[in-house]
């Protein structure tokens, strides 16, 4: 999808009217409203944020061909010795790093990306941290779409980056999903771009003040739906008609609600006092 900023003067307000949006929205809403409404949210909020944060990253990294379980991702602390490891640890470095990113994302979202890459990547190789140039290749098995070459990156991500400068009355959720997509169809880095797309989305939907504590972690919800429902979803946004982006937008919307649905199960087992 193109999201040069000139087409319209807010782009993104268009594709909330699109047909089955506007009712993801509104549900999504009422979800976030209901876990935040917990009455555990008023006295552990924090462990509420910390616990959706190891669970979003293990959704994250499933999503990219770790699929651990959630004990052995809170157990280990060794996440550089093999690959499935590497992309653990990268998750986890990555949902640490995008709560603190949030005042520069509205002003400077390119050099977000940027550091996004820099902590998954954790190297010091000269193609890390940012868009990869002509004939540099991309390692991301799981997406499968016709890579976009190196012009086609710099162009796409100037819009997007003008996008978020601007600002939008379109809801949190049409923004999540359209940057998350626009990212994983781009895969502007060599590397980590699912990673980096989800982060990114984890940032919009905290800045946006839809899930500001982070407690509705939507990379569980898309790695709960699969990954071959995710590739098809993102197949459809790629493809730029109307209804491919509505499925994309309500897949993602789809996956806040089961992101809820897992922390109010925290909230239930805190209150039970078996968690």
């Amino acid at each position: 999808m193109s999201t040069n900023a000139s087409s319209a003067p807010d782009p993104l307000v268009a594709l909330g009217s699109l047909p089955g949006v506007p009712d993801a929205v509104d549900s999504v809403r009422k979800a976030v409203d209901r876990v935040y409404g917990h009455r555990v949210m008023r006295r552990r909020s924090n462990e509420i944020t910390s616990e959706a944060a190891l669970r979003g990253a293990r959704g994250s990294a499933a999503l990219s061909g770790a699929d651990w379980a959630l004990e052995e991702v809170r157990r280990r602390t060794d996440f550089g010795s093999e690959t499935e490891a590497r992309t653990v640890g990268a998750a986890l470095r990555l949902t640490a790093e995008a709560g603190q990113l949030l005042s520069i994302w509205r002003q400077s979202p390119l050099r977000v990306l940027a550091r996004l890459h820099l902590v998954a990547a954790a190297d010091s190789a000269d193609t890390v941290g940012r868009p990869r140039q002509q004939g540099e290749p991309v390692d991301e098995p799981l997406i499968e779409l016709p890579l976009p070459d190196a012009d086609e990156v710099a162009g796409r991500l100037e819009g997007l980056s003008q996008l978020i400068i601007a600002g939008s009355s379109a809801p949190a959720l049409v923004t999540a999903a359209v940057v998350h997509g626009e990212l994983l169809a781009l895969r502007p880095f060599g590397s980590y771009n699912g990673l980096v797309a989800r982060a990114a989305e984890r940032i919009v939907l905290i800045g946006s003040g839809l899930d500001p504590k982070s407690i509705c972690p939507a990379e569980v919800g898309h790695a709960e739906q699969g990954r071959a429902a995710y590739a098809a979803a993102l197949d459809g946004y790629a493809s730029g008609t109307p209804e491919g982006v509505a499925a994309w937008i309500t897949h993602c919307g789809r996956s806040i609600e089961l992101g809820v649905r897992e922390s109010t199960a925290v909230c239930e087992a805190l209150q039970r006092g078996a968690a």
